[in-house]
């Protein structure tokens, strides 16, 4: 294939001026054969990863060095410790388990080593159970380890009660354990983002997972080619987003030729940081929605996620993880602006989840609001999810605060603004038990 000088041109611009990288080579990895009714062979299993850890971040640092491009993060997924709590369902063994993961992601020098997760979509399982009851130690007293309860699938229902479990340990974690968990709907077993990411269900031994970044090179796309028919301007994102993916793909081929380990899928995902030129709302605002939040946002981001998957699909075969645009708030500069400034709300993120797959996303809430609430929020989210057979999961931030004032946590975390919630009481709703059945979409599946 042979490239012109200004397509050359082109994406030399986009790496040095428009923040085009990689949001994260992440190494999944099948951790089963460690699961054990011993607690102390468990770590011992468990510890015999430290050299292939530590290979691959070698070669993500190779990697970045050979091909000249920022690998922003390096991170390892493992199996849900969910599997290791079964045979062993007990508070103390998981914070061991969850303290010595974390302990390895340091030894290696990885920024993220996800997996202290589980499923409970219908109901909770003993492993689950201990999981959810450790939750808060363990990411309290941990710095990189992160976590995920799947609550609700299209197949399998909302799991209300397992929420209700989740929202009571959320409330007790520090702002930064807090941003290192979620809980999803119909998670994917091979997100390389954290912190749904883990080994799932299905897939081989060991694989790399990409995850690409781009919203400064979708907007600096647009606003060079000025579109005037809205053809024109998903010409446009579909273009530049075959670009950003197809650097994925390279990255991946790469290290995955180096590591000696199959190629697992490349996320499509639009992620978006805290730095100037890096965000998914500014987009939007390029496209002409003067302030995100306003009408027609919904439209713009649809429109972008529709030629964004088209875009990059065509630049991978290995289309996988959540593969979308993510709006975290407190990630996205102008989007925590623009729900200080009060023109983007929690009912307009809500809305938007029907088109893009983050959900909720850091976003705070305050605290004082009380766990029927902040339930309740998490109910509307995963249950758009379970309806529209969707991807979503719910990051919030529970702060103490009052709407508006805001909280910096460093680096791609950003500045997480506290929202206003509905002065409505949901509790006679939410006190009940049990779970949401599967939806009429559960037939369509056979």
């Amino acid at each position: 294939m042979n490239y012109s000088a200004e397509e050359i041109a082109e994406v030399i611009n986009m790496l040095n001026h428009e923040d085009l990288d990689i949001r994260s080579v992440t190494l999944s990895l099948n951790t089963l054969f460690a699961v054990s009714d011993v607690p102390e062979r468990s770590i011992e299993k468990l510890s015999s990863l430290n050299p292939a850890l530590s290979r691959f971040s070698e070669v993500v640092e190779l990697v970045e060095e050979k091909l000249g491009v920022r690998i922003v993060t390096k991170r390892v997924a493992v199996s849900p410790v969910q599997y290791f709590l079964e045979p062993i369902p007990e508070m103390e063994y998981a914070v061991k388990l969850g303290k010595h993961l974390d302990s390895m992601a340091l030894k290696s020098n990885l920024d993220y080593i996800g997996g202290f997760s589980g499923y409970a979509d219908r109901g909770v399982s003993r492993g689950v159970q201990a999981m959810l009851e450790s939750l808060s130690e363990v990411l309290n007293s941990t710095t990189r380890l992160s976590g995920m309860l799947n609550a609700a699938s299209t197949q399998e229902g909302l799991n209300v009660d397992a929420v209700k479990l989740f929202t009571a340990q959320l409330l007790k974690m520090s702002p930064h354990a807090s941003s290192r968990v979620a809980i999803m709907a119909n998670s994917p077993q091979d997100s390389p983002f954290v912190p749904s990411a883990h080994h799932g269900r299905g897939m081989p031994n060991s694989s790399i997972n990409i995850a690409v970044s781009g919203p400064g090179v979708i907007a600096g796309a647009v606003r060079r080619a000025k579109p005037s028919s809205f053809q024109e301007l998903y010409e446009v994102v579909k273009k530049a987003s075959f670009k950003v993916t197809r650097l994925g793909e390279l990255v991946g081929r790469v290290v995955s030729e180096e590591l000696g380990v199959p190629m697992g899928s490349v996320d499509l995902s639009l992620a978006p940081s805290p730095k100037v030129g890096d965000s998914v709302a500014e987009i939007l605002e390029v496209m002409g929605i003067s302030r995100v939040g306003g009408h027609g946002s919904l439209a713009a981001l649809a429109l972008i996620m529709d030629a964004v998957k088209k875009g990059g699909s065509m630049a991978t075969n290995l289309v996988g993880g959540l593969s979308s645009a993510f709006i975290p708030v407190s990630e996205d500069s102008i989007m925590a602006l623009r729900m200080k400034e009060g023109h983007l709300e929690l009912n307009d993120i809500l809305a938007m989840s029907a088109v893009c797959n983050s959900g909720i996303d850091m976003v705070g809430v305050p605290k004082s609001e009380g766990e029927e609430k902040i339930t309740a929020l998490i109910l509307d989210v995963l249950s758009l999810g379970l309806i529209l057979n969707k991807i979503l999961g719910v990051r919030v931030i529970p702060l103490d605060g009052k709407p508006g004032e805001e909280i910096d946590l460093g680096g791609l975390l950003g500045k997480v603004v506290i929202a206003k919630m509905k002065e409505v009481d949901s509790s006679q709703f939410t006190s009940r038990t049990g779970f949401i059945p599967t939806p009429v979409k559960r037939l369509e599946l056979g």
